[in-house]
């Protein structure tokens, strides 16, 4: 039997989440050989985690399920250990990449990828708080399908268990690395309101993600199939390919991992939406073997992104994200080029190889930025209103969000470089259960 982790990060009320996430581990135990770790990491206040912890008391019970319900002072303890005996240079500030004081997409994720190794799971199937299952003549439709029927096989094994294999022959041997979808619903970067209001500026700031020599056609290409995922088109039938997939096409609310994450974290940036993204760039530059799958889950907003102070930290997040591509897009094109010398002669992809290209793309000159900050500063002055108002926070940040972009690459090179030993580490060292649990 296999043991896998379904994890749900959280910092938000989300106990109707919690129910359904349950419903999926009790799919998986009960039509696969797996034994389900549900792992809930928990940034909430306390009203919010008593209220989840009541949730996770009211889910069925199962003898192939194991809730864990971890709050940030269990998971601090936890990373303290791993790093601790790990061995780590400079422990402190890994423990401050792991769990930032403020929101991590990357990290919060990092933190079940050890976690995982700890419990003895092969696999991390992730899910997000502000999202739900599509259900279809009263049936939902749980994404964990596709994954346990093809992640961690041999892709020649897993090839008659999809509806289409596109890979070639070549990859043949190697490990299916990721299975996963993407999502309907609002677009999964809450900027919906810059395209109403100006559809001109929309694409002059989603832009900004391309390199800065791309031609225009090409940067607008990309707008238009930027964070729309699966648009509004309903399930309806399976299908499923096995493939090199390509990241505009999976969303990290919606996927699943089979060894590359014991080998590279995700960035660790702070107040960074899309910091999480990087492992599906990895394994499709590293021509790891995926499966694309349309079990898409919905995707939909919380009301404190449209309070003054919610809409100022997403816009914050958004320009830190447009920032960063400076190097992910040198990174990326990188690892595009390298191709099989990211792996090693066992199929793995050679961490170090990733540290390095990292390290790299940190003495890329920053002008680029400049000129993004440059046509942002226009755009939301343009736009008026609050955004105006952001343009005015934005103009007296300016330096240090450029300091930051460069600091948050080379806090990913570090991550990288103690990584493997990080996860050796977690697998000897035990996972507390919330209060009142126990395996």
């Amino acid at each position: 039997m296999r043991r896998i982790c379904l994890t749900l990060p959280t910092n938000r009320p989300c106990s109707a989440t919690i129910e359904a996430v349950g419903e999926e581990a009790a799919y998986a135990a009960e039509h696969f050989d797996a034994e389900v770790h549900l792992l809930i990491l928990d940034s909430c206040d306390a009203p919010a985690y008593a209220a989840h912890a009541e949730a996770v008391r009211r889910l069925p019970g199962n003898p192939r399920i194991v809730v864990h319900h971890l709050d940030e002072v269990q998971q601090r303890d936890f990373l303290q250990q791993v790093i601790g005996k790990s061995g780590a240079m400079k422990p402190d500030l890994l423990l401050d990449l792991m769990l930032p004081a403020d929101l991590s997409y990357g990290a919060c994720t990092n933190r079940a990828f050890l976690m995982a190794a700890a419990l003895g799971c092969e696999s991390v199937h992730r899910r997000d708080s502000d999202s739900r299952y599509q259900v279809v003549n009263g049936e939902t439709v749980f994404p964990v399908h596709h994954e346990l029927m093809s992640l961690g096989r041999r892709a020649a094994d897993a090839a008659p268990d999809v509806t289409e294999n596109a890979l070639a022959a070549q990859h043949a041997d190697k490990r299916v690395a990721m299975v996963a979808g993407s999502f309907v619903g609002e677009l999964s970067v809450d900027i919906g309101e810059i395209l109403r209001l100006d559809r001109d500026v929309y694409y002059d700031m989603v832009g900004l993600w391309a390199p800065v020599d791309w031609s225009t056609e090409r940067k607008r290409q990309l707008v238009d199939e930027s964070f729309r995922g699966a648009g509004s088109e309903a399930f309806v039938r399976d299908h499923s390919t096995l493939t090199l997939v390509d990241p505009m096409r999976v969303d990290m609310c919606n996927i699943s991992f089979h060894g590359v994450h014991e080998r590279v974290p995700l960035p660790p940036a702070t107040d960074t939406i899309g910091s999480d993204y990087f492992l599906i760039h990895l394994v499709h530059d590293a021509a790891l073997p995926g499966v694309l799958h349309n079990r898409n889950i919905v995707n939909f907003y919380t009301g404190e992104r449209r309070t003054d102070s919610g809409f100022m930290a997403y816009q914050t997040r958004f320009v830190k994200f447009l920032l960063s591509m400076l190097y992910f897009n040198f990174i990326y094109d990188a690892m595009g080029r390298a191709d099989a010398s990211l792996l090693d002669d066992r199929g793995q992809v050679r961490a170090s190889a990733v540290a390095r290209l990292a390290r790299e793309s940190t003495r890329v000159d920053r002008g680029e930025n400049v000129q993004r900050l440059d046509i942002l500063d226009t755009a939301y002055r343009q736009l008026g209103g609050r955004y105006a108002t952001f343009a005015d926070v934005l103009a007296q940040r300016r330096e240090r969000l450029l300091d930051e972009a460069r600091s948050d690459i080379e806090d990913f090179a570090l991550l990288v470089e103690a990584w493997e030993p990080l996860v050796g580490t977690a697998r000897l060292t035990p996972v507390d259960l919330a209060p009142g649990q126990a395996e």
